[in-house]
């Protein structure tokens, strides 16, 4: 299989006034292109950190993080602003859409920033929220929508750049259970379509949708194991 992501001895330490704090301590994974990983551990265990660090949000203190056989660990800001715009689709817990922006306008922001021109950019963000099968709601704003329909268009906009990981933080957080089902059933979906995703969870039964799960503790990778009880709903159940 071909490696996707690797991390080597990364850590990440904060300075606060006269305090450090050691968010990470020599993390050190591999993730294969197509994989469906869950990170998951307690407040504190360094889950968000390496999220961020593996979505370029953020820099390692010290160790290197390879995305894609780039050494990414020393970019500039706005390095990292392209890698994440090219690389990377982001679905987070709060959905972050412009309330005032149609879904398809939603959608279709990024590529704004890869210069796409205005009939490219809606065409390829109908055909994203057409895989989410929100076709028909292209023209609704957020408010107009329920809370696993503004999941699914943030999953869209984190599709339609074509992104060689999608990083999903705490993607039901905000949802009920039925909803939340639903989503994760939209991942394995994805998943069965060959994309790489990488979830941040707390939850145990929504970590179980995915075929790997990596649990950290104090900054440290406690277990990291092969999920064989996989979480499968029947495509429409």
């Amino acid at each position: 299989m071909t490696k996707i992501i690797e991390t080597r001895e990364i850590s990440k330490i904060y300075r606060m006034g006269n305090q450090t704090v050691e968010a990470l301590k020599s993390i050190s994974i591999e993730i294969n292109k197509g994989e469906y990983v869950a990170f998951m551990g307690p407040s504190g265990s360094g889950k968000s950190t390496l999220m961020n660090i593996i979505g370029c949000l953020d820099t390692p203190t010290s160790g290197s993080y390879i995305l894609n056989n780039n050494n990414v660990s020393d970019l500039t800001e706005n390095e990292l602003a392209e890698i994440r715009n090219k690389e990377i689709g982001f679905v987070f817990q709060t959905f972050n859409l412009l309330p005032r922006a149609s879904s398809l306008e939603n959608v279709a922001l990024p590529l704004v920033y890869a210069g796409y021109s205005r009939y490219d950019r809606e065409d390829l963000a109908m055909e994203a929220l057409n895989n989410v099968g929100l076709a028909d709601r292209a023209d609704h704003k957020p408010n107009e929508l329920s809370g696993g329909q503004r999941q699914r268009v943030a999953i869209a906009r984190a599709l339609v750049n074509s992104p060689s990981i999608i990083l999903a933080d705490e993607p039901t957080g905000n949802l009920d259970s039925k909803t939340s089902y639903d989503i994760m059933d939209l991942f394995q979906q994805l998943h069965d379509r060959g994309n790489t995703i990488i979830m941040v969870t707390h939850e145990d039964d929504i970590a179980h949708y995915a075929h790997r799960i990596i649990r950290l503790r104090d900054g440290l990778v406690e277990t990291d194991q092969v999920n064989e009880n996989v979480v499968r709903q029947e495509v429409g159940q």
